[in-house]
């Protein structure tokens, strides 16, 4: 699989969330984590629960995995493609790009 393949930046997101396509983010980060910080809308299921809950995401849906910096993300988004999820992307950079250049609000951490 090449990387670039599921591969999406905080502009591509923004602008087809903006458009009303029905994305389903998925943030693969831990508890205190997500507890600190997270975008708008979406699913939380840390990364080393998504072998055991994998019956919860739907393979038909769009998915876009995100994690602090897009590491872990792209992690478990090539796992699911490789499970026969079809349309799965990491966010490029994680939420603290997407604090970066798209949500200021959103608080960065170390």
């Amino acid at each position: 699989m090449n990387p670039a393949d599921i591969q999406r930046s905080c502009q591509q997101i923004k602008q087809r969330l903006e458009s009303g396509d029905a994305l389903f983010l998925l943030d693969v980060r831990e508890p205190p984590e997500r507890a600190f910080n997270s975008i708008d809308g979406s699913v939380h299921i840390p990364m080393g629960e998504i072998p055991h809950r994998l019956r919860e995401l739907d393979p038909d849906k769009e998915i876009v995995v995100y994690c602090h910096h897009g590491v872990r993300s792209f992690q478990v988004a090539a796992y699911l493609k490789a499970n026969g999820f079809g349309q799965v992307y990491n966010l490029a950079g994680g939420i603290d790009a997407w604090s970066v250049s798209v949500d200021p609000a959103i608080p960065r951490y170390n």
